[in-house]
C-alpha cells in the first residue's frame, strides 16, 4: 500500500469517527474542501460510495461501515505502536489540546503553567477556556477540566481539589431595604442576578439542598442576566440584588463587610472539579505526564 492510500483511508476513518468533514478537517489539519476531494478520490479508486454527504450531515453507507469496521482496529494498533516508540524519546513532546471552564482554568491551570512548562518545555498546551461544555472526543480535545456532574461515564476522571459550595449573598444595604429571605423560595420576591449558560442560552436555576436532604432548584428573576460570573459579583457589590456564587470567591467580601451571606443552611456541598479524558488503550505520553503532574499537584 502506498503512503497516499494509507493517508486516504485514515482520512475516511477520521470523518466517520468525528461525524463531520469540518471536525475531521480540524483533526487532520487540512481544509474541508481538500478532505472532500480526498474522499472522492478514494471512492473512485474503490468503485463504491463510502459516505452520503449533504450540506448538513454525513452518513456512512453499508460499504463504508464494513470498511470502517476493518480499518478502526488496524489504525488504533498502528497509532499505539507509534505512541510506544515516541515514549522512548528522552523528553515528552507534542501538542496537548485542553478545554476548561473559566473557573476551572483559573483554579487549576493558571497556577501550574510556569512549572509545567519548565518541566516539559517540548509540550504545547493548546487550551480553550470558556463556559461551554464541549464534546472532548468529537471536538478533538485530549482532556478537559470540568465539574464532576458534567463528566460522562466513558471518561477517566481525576479529582482536583475539594468539594464546593455556592452561597447567596447581598450587600447590607440591599438586605436592609428589602429584608432577608428565610427560605430559598423567598428569592422569588427579590431582585436576583442571573447567569446564562453560553452553550444553550438557558438561564441557570439556583440550586439548594434541604438541610440534610434532597437538592432542589429555584428559577429566580432579576434585572440583570450575564454570561460571565465576574459580572454577577460586580452587580452584587453594587447593590443590584442577590447573587449566588462560590463560597471561596465571595469570602473576601464577606470578611470586609461588603457582602452578607444568606440561606447558608441551604447551601450544600457538591463535587468540585475534575481533570477528565477519554478511556483509551494507550494514553499518549504528553497526556500521561500532564495527568501525573496535575495529580501530584492537586491530588
Amino acid at each position: 500500500m502506498r503512503g497516499s492510500e494509507f493517508a486516504d483511508l485514515r482520512a475516511f476513518a477520521t470523518i466517520v469517527a468525528y461525524g463531520t468533514f469540518a471536525r475531521a478537517a480540524v483533526q487532520l489539519s487540512v481544509s474541508p474542501s481538500a478532505l472532500s476531494q480526498t474522499i472522492r478520490g478514494l471512492e473512485a479508486r474503490l468503485g463504491v460510495r463510502l459516505l452520503n454527504r449533504t450540506t448538513r450531515s454525513v452518513s456512512v453507507t453499508d460499504a463504508g461501515s464494513r470498511l470502517y469496521a476493518r480499518l478502526k482496529p488496524v489504525l488504533e494498533e498502528l497509532e499505539a505502536a507509534v505512541a510506544d516508540v515516541n515514549d522512548l524519546r528522552e523528553r515528552p513532546a507534542g501538542t496537548l489540546r485542553l478545554t476548561s471552564s473559566r473557573v476551572g482554568a483559573e483554579r487549576f491551570l493558571a497556577p501550574i503553567l510556569g512549572d509545567f512548562h519548565r518541566a516539559y518545555p517540548d509540550i504545547v498546551l493548546d487550551t480553550t477556556v470558556d463556559d461551554v461544555v464541549r464534546d472532548i472526543v468529537a471536538e478533538g480535545y485530549d482532556a478537559g477540566i470540568r465539574l464532576g456532574e458534567m463528566i460522562s461515564d466513558d471518561m477517566v476522571a481525576i479529582k482536583l481539589g475539594g468539594s464546593l459550595r455556592q452561597v447567596a449573598v447581598a450587600t447590607p444595604e440591599y438586605l436592609a431595604r428589602h429584608g432577608v429571605p428565610q427560605h430559598p423560595r423567598d428569592l422569588l420576591d427579590h431582585a436576583c442576578i442571573n447567569w446564562r449558560w453560553t452553550e444553550t442560552g438557558r438561564i441557570y436555576h439556583w440550586e439548594f439542598q434541604e438541610p440534610g436532604g434532597d437538592w432542589f432548584s429555584v428559577a429566580v428573576k432579576g434585572p440583570i442576566i450575564v454570561t460571565d460570573r465576574s459580572m454577577v459579583l460586580a452587580a452584587a457589590l453594587q447593590g443590584v440584588g442577590i447573587a449566588l456564587w462560590l463560597e471561596d470567591r465571595i469570602l473576601p467580601y464577606v470578611q470586609d463587610g461588603r457582602l452578607v451571606p444568606i440561606l447558608e443552611e441551604w447551601s450544600g456541598a457538591f463535587p468540585g472539579f475534575f481533570l477528565c479524558y477519554p478511556k483509551q488503550r494507550h494514553t499518549p505520553l504528553p497526556l500521561r505526564v500532564f495527568t501525573d503532574f496535575m495529580r501530584a499537584t492537586y491530588g
